[in-house]
């Protein structure tokens, strides 16, 4: 699909929300499923959509779904399209890849990755990602964690140590590297069979080193039944 009129950005999205959300026991992916008046895709959405630098939004959906109709002003919506995504997440990026570079992306082009799940996202934070992580490792929106944080034994069931929390960080999306890298680097992934629980670590795994751009703790992902009244308190306060 070409790119609509006028669109002159200089980055470009993935929306990954092929995921069933199965921990949720909704019956439907949550990505889907209403919020405060509208879908938790279209609220991920619309912080990337408020960013002028981004000229086109793959959302990448389960293969057997139908594109969900997304309540967004016309030029938005000539903005986003859909793909179909594959078994795992790193498949369902590339395939977001893909549909970039048909609409024109170029290799060194920065590329956001973002997840379906996290609603909240402010647009604030990703203008500062897209400054902050301009170099050719790329980077991440990130919090250092405060908890203590304990390692479980091999049952899982006791603390078999406890972890120094002073170097670690709570990833979170969006996540932003150049084209080119990043798809490599995923190719690679896959052709070796590792799955990737982000794009980072596929970067990582291709000797790259992300930046640490600090993120929002109110940038959370909607992972069980808990974290959906606070992302709907979180909303409703924003709107």
């Amino acid at each position: 699909m070409p790119l609509p009129e006028g669109a002159t950005g200089d980055c470009w999205a993935v929306v990954a929300a092929a995921g069933r959300g199965s921990r949720m026991g909704l019956g439907t992916a949550k990505q889907f499923r209403p919020i405060g008046g509208r879908s938790v895709l279209a609220w991920s959405l619309a912080p990337l959509l408020a960013c002028a630098r981004i000229r086109r939004i793959v959302v990448v959906i389960a293969r057997d779904l139908d594109p969900p109709e997304l309540d967004l002003a016309p030029t938005d919506r000539a903005r986003v399209v859909f793909a179909a995504g594959g078994a795992e997440r790193m498949d369902s990026v590339l395939a977001g890849i893909a549909a970039l570079r048909e609409a024109g992306a170029g290799l060194d082009d920065p590329v956001l990755v973002h997840d379906a799940a996290r609603p909240c996202l402010r647009a604030e934070a990703v203008a500062r990602l897209l400054v902050e992580a301009a170099t050719p490792d790329g980077g991440l929106l990130a919090l250092p964690l405060h908890d203590t944080v304990k390692h479980a034994d091999a049952d899982g069931t006791s603390v078999d140590r406890t972890l120094d929390r002073g170097r670690l960080w709570r990833a979170q999306t969006p996540q932003v590297f150049p084209l080119d890298a990043l798809e490599r680097a995923l190719q690679r992934a896959q052709a070796a069979g590792l799955p990737c629980s982000d794009e980072a670590q596929a970067m990582e795994r291709a000797g790259y080193r992300p930046r640490l751009v600090r993120g929002d703790a109110t940038n959370l992902k909607i992972t069980a039944p808990d974290d959906w009244p606070l992302a709907e308190f979180l909303l409703g306060r924003d709107a």
